[in-house]
């Protein structure tokens, strides 16, 4: 059962990311590979986040904001992008705006969905209500990450004159929205919900929005 609660939440995102691509699909196999690297990618990012942990400031918001920002959004987010943009930066069947936010949530769930079954597992920090707090919580949040991303990711190629602007905010916004996202949990702020709440709701809008942006503009779109 709890194997089953890790996972569902990747893969009902996975298929609505997919049927959404309605003008030209992507090759499965090709997604499929980005999902792979993306579990792939949990080792190393395993790796650096122990390692930047060790410089982390003691106690209170200073700590929350070292480990949101520094540990946590900077290790996930670069190793995010840099599948990213080796797996598709140079190919052929990127080739609509749409794409870059497919690819990017894949690869980003393929580590969301290696971390979940990580959490659930862990016998200190598992169990039944870690693995429902982070289906309606911490899955998402890597989804609704990697829509930003790949919605800048997508600009670099789509629009003229955008390339570097467009890059640098494939990785800036992503690792300030999931370092805005862990401090909010992380931190000791009263009421925390309230501006959780907030912040959890311009995700969702953003990201929606993002996602009809570039499904509008494909290139494959019958008027």
């Amino acid at each position: 059962m709890l194997l089953r609660l890790a996972v569902a939440p990747i893969i009902v995102i996975l298929f609505y990311i997919y049927f959404r691509d309605k003008y030209e699909k992507e090759p499965l196999i090709l997604l499929f590979t980005g999902l792979f690297f993306g579990i792939v990618i949990t080792f190393p990012i395993i790796f650096f986040e122990n390692l930047i942990d060790g410089f982390s400031p003691l106690g209170g918001n200073k700590e929350a904001l070292f480990n949101s920002f520094c540990v946590a959004a900077f290790a996930e987010e670069f190793f995010k992008f840099i599948v990213l943009f080796f797996l598709i930066g140079g190919n052929k069947n990127f080739n609509e705006p749409y794409d870059g936010i497919a690819y990017s949530v894949f690869i980003s769930l393929g580590f969301a969905g290696f971390e979940n079954v990580l959490y659930v597992f862990n016998p200190n920090t598992g169990g039944l209500e870690t693995a429902l707090l982070r289906a309606v919580l911490s899955v998402p949040g890597h989804a609704l990450f990697a829509v930003f991303m790949g919605y800048y990711f997508s600009m670099a190629k789509f629009v003229k004159g955008k390339k570097i602007p467009a890059i640098i905010l494939a990785f800036l916004i992503p690792f300030i929205l999931h370092g805005t996202y862990d401090f909010i949990l992380l931190a000791d702020i009263p009421l925390y919900f309230i501006p959780f709440s907030i912040f959890i709701t311009f995700l969702w809008v953003g990201g929606f929005i993002k996602i009809k942006k570039h499904l509008k503009d494909s290139p494959f779109k019958k008027n």
